[in-house]
């Protein structure tokens, strides 16, 4: 089971680069970009996916994940505006996370947490947050590649470069 810990705070790592990959790639303006009035921003999604962290990972084993001081509607109406409030806002959310984490053993995985007054042990929650988070980073990296259009830089095999991926990966 440690090796459970180490694994799924290697999957969250991985996603957090991901999204700091795509915001690397992006002006301030397009961070605001929004197909349609109704769609969400990359900075409004980042500004839910932070309200979502400090909410399930502030206090973790001792508080329900939803805190009475989350206003989750906001995280959909007001995008942060600069990329400065963007970053810090993610950095913040992230290290709340990680912090959270590092300070779990094993005899905490099946303990019960609560989120919204439900019950589920703490590897469930743990899943749950790293299927939200990944779900949510797909969508800013799906905004980005819309965004950039021939000049996303992609953040795995490049399209028609798997054979040479390949072949790299294999020595030859």
């Amino acid at each position: 089971m440690t090796n459970y810990l180490e694994s799924v705070t290697k999957q969250f790592k991985y996603y957090k680069s991901l999204g700091d990959k795509t915001f690397d790639q992006l002006t301030e303006r397009e961070l605001l970009w929004r197909m349609s009035p109704d769609a969400n921003s990359i900075s409004i999604i980042v500004k839910h996916m932070v309200g979502n962290m400090l909410s399930r990972w502030t206090n973790f084993l001792t508080e329900d994940g939803e805190k009475e001081w989350r206003q989750r509607d906001l995280e959909f109406e007001e995008a942060y505006q600069t990329r400065e409030e963007l970053i810090k806002a993610w950095e913040i959310g992230w290290n709340c996370l990680f912090n959270a984490l590092e300070k779990l053993t094993v005899k905490d995985l099946d303990k019960t947490i609560y989120i919204r007054n439900q019950g589920q042990s703490v590897m469930d929650a743990i899943n749950r947050q790293l299927a939200h988070y990944s779900y949510h980073i797909g969508q800013i990296v799906y905004l980005g590649t819309l965004i950039k259009g021939a000049e996303w830089k992609s953040l795995s095999i490049p399209k028609g470069g798997s054979d040479s991926f390949n072949k790299k990966m294999m020595g030859n």
